[in-house]
């Protein structure tokens, strides 16, 4: 457990350096003007993170019911929460989803911020939020697991 700890606060302290680094270092231009994109991927990992040191002190401390079975999970979380971040400044960019227009640019940036790390923070129901966009404009269905998890709770709303 503490390994795992320590492995989420080298990644705090690396999003950290980097969501600073246009600011104190003289970054690439690539770097500069797709900037937005790359503060939605750290804002994910961000919303993970804190998804993550939240989950440790609840099975720990909490409910004292800590399984390392579960440490696979904590590697990949910062990982999955960086694509939701990216994937949702990409939705939000194309326009599949969409922030109040009336703002300015600077409240549009906070705007995808936030959106990115709510999409880092809980990537299971930005996942089903995906689907349910993809179903909806293309017709594409449920994935296996995701259609299993529909069968499964309307099943339990039957037994009831």
């Amino acid at each position: 457990m503490i390994g795992i700890i320590i492995y989420l606060i080298v990644w705090l302290i690396g999003i950290m350096v980097l969501s600073l680094s246009h600011h104190l270092w003289i970054v690439p231009e690539w770097y500069s003007s797709n900037i937005l994109a790359f503060m939605s991927v750290y804002m994910g990992i961000l919303g993970g993170i804190i998804y993550l040191l939240r989950n440790v002190y609840i099975h720990r401390a909490v409910r004292n019911d800590w399984d390392p079975q579960w440490y696979v999970w904590y590697y990949i979380r910062p990982l999955t929460s960086s694509i939701s971040g990216f994937v949702s400044y990409i939705f939000l960019k194309a326009g599949l989803l969409v922030l109040d227009a009336k703002q300015v640019d600077v409240d549009i940036m906070y705007g995808y911020l936030a959106f990115a790390f709510i999409a880092g923070y809980n990537v299971d129901n930005f996942m089903k939020k995906i689907e349910e966009i993809a179903r909806t404009l293309w017709g594409i269905n449920k994935t296996g697991t995701a259609q299993a998890e529909d069968d499964k709770h309307k099943s339990e709303v039957e037994k009831k």
